[in-house]
């Protein structure tokens, strides 16, 4: 294995466990911005040592006794400095004795530390934008750049917010829990908001060679479903959920043999899971039956329900589809949704119309670099058969598109174009 191949290794394990390392650390820190530090520290270690030992047999126990390592070096400089000299050695004795059970703090399940850590970094300290970027970056595993392209604002923005977040966190001295009561009732949102970012980004990765990563979604539907036990009687939670489900059901069609991406239209849909789409469908039904009108993630569980109903992709609703997405744009109104809206009336009503509510949004600033509205409006030209100008909008789609499997697709889409 070549020295590049290891660090490439490195780089994945650690972008697997990193949301785990960072939890445990937090719960024994209370610190997130520290628990990050002491994450890094174990990620420098393992470069410096694997491309000599070589890659070990358990590499997720590896990083995590380094960074247990470095938080007992932590909390040792710590201690230490608080103390004047000729206390050291009495002190030294009941360091030991009264630092954190840090063997078996980091050892122990971490589903629960997972949910602490998002709730804490959606405390209403910081703004929703704060929150939702901080816990992207500790849980999702996100680059400042991913992040930035998922908010479609610039880096250096996302960045400000993260480093930002951390200090103040820091400086309000926040619990590392999860909340009860109403206090658990004014985070509820924004931790909802942020599970479904980690869910999407695994649904569809902002960048990378892979078309998805799975890994990142499950995490996301396993800690909805811990949410729904912790909340039972909240809708929107019952509905996130039920979008997950849906979605996540479509896993095993939206690939080819190679990685390659498949289309929502073009799926063998006796490939979609049905256990996780019953389940989806059941926690839709139990988010309507508790009452009240609709929330946001309720209505797009409904959208995801009308394309789990429908055994082939002719027989889907797309007039309900594109009423749901009205319903949705009321309530949160959004250039994104308009053009998934766009989509809708494209196959409810023809692509011209669908095409006329598209080029609506091309003026729009935050869609400026957003890869999805002009490959939307290339799908849609290639239906009325102005190939020519449907090439032009995949290639450049690919242009702004940071993955690798999706910019080979549209790519591919271009070139067909290009033939007709």
């Amino acid at each position: 294995m070549t020295a590049t191949d290891i660090h490439r290794t490195i780089q994945a394990v650690f972008r697997i466990e990193q949301a785990k390392l960072i939890a445990g650390l937090a719960r024994i820190t209370r610190d997130v911005g520290l628990a990050e530090e002491l994450a890094q520290d174990a990620l420098v270690a393992a470069l410096e040592e694997w491309p000599r030992t070589g890659i070990p047999d358990k590499p997720g126990a590896w990083l995590t006794a380094a960074a247990r390592h470095r938080a007992i070096d932590h909390f040792r400089r710590m201690r230490l400095a608080e103390r004047k000299h000729d206390e050291i050695g009495h002190e030294q004795q009941s360091l030991e004795r009264d630092m954190p059970d840090l063997d078996s703090a980091l050892d122990d399940d971490i589903g629960d530390d997972l949910l602490r850590l998002i709730f804490t970094a959606c405390h209403p300290v910081l703004s929703p934008e704060a929150r939702a970027a901080l816990t992207l970056r500790l849980v999702g595993g996100l680059t400042t750049d991913e992040i930035a392209r998922a908010y479609l604002v610039a880096e250096p923005t996302i960045a400000q917010r993260i480093v930002r977040a951390k200090r103040t966190l820091s400086e309000a001295g926040v619990p590392f829990e999860v909340p009860h009561g109403a206090d658990r009732g004014e985070r509820l949102a924004s931790v909802l908001d942020v599970i479904y970012l980690i869910f999407n980004e695994g649904y569809a990765a902002t960048a990378g060679e892979d078309w998805m990563r799975p890994a990142l979604s499950e995490e996301a539907l396993r800690l909805g479903r811990i949410l729904a036990g912790l909340a039972p009687l909240e809708p929107e939670v019952h509905g996130l959920v039920a979008l997950m489900e849906i979605a996540a059901s479509r896993f095993g069609a939206r690939t080819g043999p190679d990685g390659e991406p498949i289309l929502l239209l073009d799926q063998n849909r006796a490939r979609w899971d049905q256990l996780l789409i019953r389940r989806g469908l059941a926690a839709l039904a139990l988010a309507e039956s508790l009452g009240g009108e609709p929330e946001p993630y309720q209505l797009q569980a409904a959208i995801a329900a009308c394309h789990a109903r429908a055994r082939v992709a002719r027989d889907t609703d797309w007039p309900r589809i594109v009423a749901l997405y009205g319903a949705l744009a009321e309530l949160v109104p959004s250039p994104v949704i308009e053009l998934n809206r766009a989509v809708a009336v494209g196959m409810a009503s023809g692509p011209a119309a669908g095409l006329e509510l598209v080029d609506a949004l091309s003026a729009e600033p935050a869609l400026k670099s957003y890869h999805l509205l002009p490959s939307v409006r290339g799908d849609l030209l290639v239906k009325l058969g102005r190939h020519a100008e449907a090439r032009a909008e995949f290639e450049r789609a690919a242009q702004l598109t940071r993955n690798e499997r999706e910019r080979k697709l549209l790519l591919a889409r271009a070139a067909e174009a290009s033939a007709n």
